[in-house]
C-alpha cells in the first residue's frame, strides 16, 4: 500500500498539472498575447512529447530498472515545472512544457508497471487500479479549485509551484521504500520505431492545429498528411517484422486490449476537448474569473472522484462491461445535452452536463488500465501499461487539437462572445461521437467472444516468448 501511495503521487502531479493549466489558459493568453493555437500548443506540446516517449520509457524501465527510471522521471518533471514557472515568453513556456513531458513519460507507465508487479492477485490489482483511477478524480476535483485560487491571488506562474513539493517528497520516498524490479528478459531499444512514432504523432498534431490558419489544402498541411500516412505504414510494416518491437503488435490480437486502446483515445479526447472548450467558454464568454470557473466545474470533478474507485470495484467483481457501458452512456448524454439542447445557456443545465460527463469519465479509467495489463506477460507489464498510457495522451493531444481547430476555424475574433456558441456546436457533436464510440466499443469488446481472443492471445504470447531464440538472434543478444 505504501508503494501504491508513492506511485499515486506521481500520477497526482502529472494529472494535476493538466487540470490546473486549463483553468489558467485565459490568464496566460492575455499576458503572453497568445492566439487560440498558441494555447493549444501549451497543452499539446506536453501531451505530444509524453505520448511519443511513453512506450520507450516503459520498455527502458523493464530493461534497466523501474525504480531507477521512475526517480529520473520525478527529477526531470520537477525541474521542468520550476522552469515553466519562470518562462518569459510563450515559446519558452512551450519548450519547458516539453521538458516536463520528458520526465512525465517516465512516471505513469513505470508506476503502473511497479503496481502490476506488486499486486499479483487479479482482484487486488483491480482494486489498486481503482485507487489509481481515483487519483485522477482527485486531480480533477482539486485542479480547477487550486488553479483558480492561485491564478486569481498570485498569478498563473504559481500553478507550476504545486508540483515542486510533491515531486521532491515522491523522490525521497521512492529512494527509501520502492523496491527495484526488472523484466526477466528485457527488450532491446528500437530507435527506428521510436522515430516513426514521433513523426506520426507530431505531423498529425501539427497538421490539425495549424490547418485553420494555413488552410486544409495548403502544401504544409498536405505534407503533414503525407508524413502521417507514410509513418503509419512504416510503423506497421517495421514493427511487425522486428523480434522485439517498440509496439508489440501481437497485443492487438486481443479484442479487449485493442478496444481498451481505442476507448482510451476516445475517452481522453473527450476529456481534453471538454476542459479546453469549457475553460474558454466560462472565462471568455461568461466572464467568470479563474476561481469561479473552477467552482463551476466542481460537479464534474466530484462525480469523477466518487465513481473512479467504484469502477475499480466493479471491474474486480463483475468485469469491465458494466463500467464501460455506464461511461459511454453518460458521456454521450453530456455531449448531446450541449450539442443538441444548448445546455450551456442555463446554469442548471450546464452543471447537469458537467455532472454527467464526470460520471462517465469516472467509470472509464479503471477498465482501460485493467484490460491493458491483465492477461499480458508480467515481464512486459511496462510495455503494456505504456500502450494504455500512450493511448490516453494521444487522445488528450487529439482532443485539444481537434476541438481547438473547430473553434478557430468558425469563430469571429471581433465578436468572440457572440459567435462562440455557434462555433462550438460542431465541437460538441465531436465529443458526443466520442461517447458513442466508448459505448459501442465497450459493448463489443467485453463479451464472450472478446474474452476468448484475450485468452488465445495470452497463450500465444506465452508460447512465442518461451521459444528459444534462433542462432542468429542468440548471437546478437550475446554480442
Amino acid at each position: 500500500m505504501l508503494v501504491l501511495a508513492i506511485c499515486c503521487m506521481s500520477l497526482l502531479i502529472v494529472s494535476l498539472d493538466n487540470t490546473v493549466l486549463n483553468v489558467a489558459l485565459p490568464s496566460m493568453q492575455r499576458e503572453l498575447h497568445a492566439s487560440v493555437s498558441g494555447m493549444q500548443w501549451t497543452i499539446d506540446a506536453y501531451t505530444l512529447v509524453l505520448a511519443s516517449l511513453l512506450m520507450l520509457s516503459g520498455s527502458t524501465a523493464d530493461r534497466i530498472g523501474r525504480r531507477r527510471v521512475f526517480r529520473i522521471g520525478l527529477l526531470v518533471f520537477t525541474l521542468g515545472s520550476a522552469l515553466c514557472s519562470v518562462a518569459p515568453s510563450l515559446e519558452l513556456l512551450i519548450v519547458f512544457r516539453m521538458v516536463q513531458a520528458v520526465g512525465g513519460s517516465m512516471l505513469n507507465p513505470v508506476a503502473m508497471s511497479i503496481i502490476t508487479n506488486t499486486f499479483t492477485d487479479p482482484r487486488e490489482r483491480a482494486r489498486a487500479i481503482g485507487v489509481w483511477g481515483a487519483v485522477v478524480g482527485v486531480s480533477m476535483a482539486a485542479g480547477p479549485l487550486i488553479g483558480g485560487l492561485l491564478v486569481d491571488s498570485v498569478g498563473w506562474r504559481s500553478i507550476f509551484w504545486v508540483n515542486l513539493p510533491v515531486g521532491v517528497a515522491a523522490l525521497v520516498l521512492t529512494a527509501r521504500y520502492v523496491p527495484e524490479s526488472r523484466a526477466a528478459r528485457a527488450r532491446r531499444p528500437d530507435p527506428v520505431g521510436q522515430l516513426l512514432v514521433i513523426a506520426l504523432l507530431g505531423a498529425l498534431t501539427f497538421g490539425i492545429i495549424e490547418a485553420p490558419d494555413a488552410g486544409w489544402t495548403s502544401p504544409l498541411i498536405l505534407s503533414c498528411a503525407a508524413v502521417v500516412v507514410l509513418a503509419l505504414l512504416g510503423l506497421v510494416r517495421y514493427e511487425g517484422r522486428r523480434p522485439e518491437p517498440l509496439i508489440d503488435l501481437r497485443f492487438f490480437r486481443s479484442a479487449p486490449f485493442s478496444g481498451a486502446t481505442v476507448i482510451a483515445v476516445c475517452g481522453f479526447s473527450a476529456l481534453a476537448g471538454f476542459l479546453f472548450l469549457n475553460t474558454l467558454y466560462l472565462q471568455n464568454v461568461r466572464g467568470l474569473n479563474a476561481l469561479d470557473a473552477g467552482l463551476m466545474m466542481l460537479p464534474m470533478a466530484a462525480l469523477s472522484f466518487v465513481c473512479a474507485p467504484l469502477s475499480g470495484r466493479l471491474v474486480g467483481s463483475r468485469g469491465t462491461r458494466v463500467p464501460l457501458l455506464i461511461a459511454g452512456a453518460a458521456m454521450t448524454a453530456s455531449g448531446a445535452a450541449f450539442a443538441g439542447f444548448d445546455a450551456q445557456e442555463h446554469t442548471w443545465s450546464l452543471l447537469t452536463g458537467f455532472a454527467l460527463f464526470g460520471l462517465g469519465f469516472g467509470f472509464i479509467n479503471a477498465p482501460i488500465t485493467n484490460t491493458a495489463v491483465s492477461g499480458m506477460p508480467r515481464a512486459q507489464a511496462g510495455v503494456a501499461a505504456a500502450v494504455a498510457s500512450t493511448s490516453r495522451q494521444t487522445g488528450s493531444t487529439l482532443g485539444v487539437a481537434v476541438i481547438g481547430a473547430v473553434i478557430a476555424s468558425r469563430i469571429d475574433p471581433s465578436s468572440y462572445a457572440a459567435t462562440f456558441s455557434g462555433a462550438a456546436r460542431p465541437a460538441w457533436w465531436v465529443l458526443t461521437g466520442c461517447g458513442v464510440a466508448v459505448l459501442l466499443l465497450g459493448l463489443l469488446t467485453s463479451g464472450g467472444w472478446a474474452a476468448g481472443t484475450a485468452r488465445r492471445t495470452a497463450r500465444r504470447l506465452a508460447i512465442e516468448d518461451a521459444e528459444p531464440a534462433s542462432p542468429a538472434q542468440a548471437g546478437v543478444a550475446g554480442n
